[in-house]
């Protein structure tokens, strides 16, 4: 059974509304997949925020017509088609993906968008590979304790080293005297 147009339409709308709340969409070709594999691919997404659609390839293309954020996507609409949109923890959801791969070994990169630029599937695995915000808001935090640690044992040592340095002019004038 046909789509009808408003039903078309809905799709478009429903994906205009998830690519503007997405930082980065991912394609993959998801030829091979079962319902179920594609199912728990969703279900591996879900956990960093990411969302998973397969749809039509032509209704992709209405959904990123005129965006030039998305716009650069259409070059991967072909075939058999699935789209990643990574909300927030990108490199979480790569990630999944990439676990998901591992396990189903059925899927292919073809590419991504991110702010307005097709990336290549290496570009897309080196952005996986970088550190969630958490682990680098940790590294901050760390580096900001360990220089807050060396600048209050500085300040704690200027008191004695000051009062060294007085008793030390005080010790010469004495001698001088």
């Amino acid at each position: 059974m046909g789509r009808t147009l408003e039903n078309k339409q809905e799709i478009v709308a429903e994906l205009k509304e998830q690519l503007s709340q997405s930082q980065m969409a991912v394609v993959i070709d998801f030829k091979g997949l079962t319902v179920a594999e594609i199912t728990n691919l969703r279900n591996k997404l879900r956990e960093s925020g990411a969302v998973c659609k397969v749809t039509k390839n032509t209704l992709m293309k209405i959904a990123i017509d005129g965006d030039d954020n998305w716009q650069p996507m259409s070059e991967f609409c072909k075939d058999s088609a699935a789209f990643l949109l990574l909300k927030d923890d990108i490199g979480g959801a790569i990630k999944a993906y990439q676990d998901f791969q591992k396990a189903s070994k059925k899927t292919v990169i073809r590419g991504g968008v991110m702010e307005g630029r097709a990336l290549s599937e290496d570009e897309v695995k080196a952005i996986g590979d970088l550190p969630s915000k958490e682990q680098l808001m940790g590294q901050i935090a760390g580096a900001i304790n360990a220089v807050t640690t060396k600048v209050a044992v500085g300040i704690k040592e200027v008191p004695s080293s000051l009062a060294r340095a007085l008793q030390a002019v005080a010790d010469k004038e004495q001698d001088a005297a």
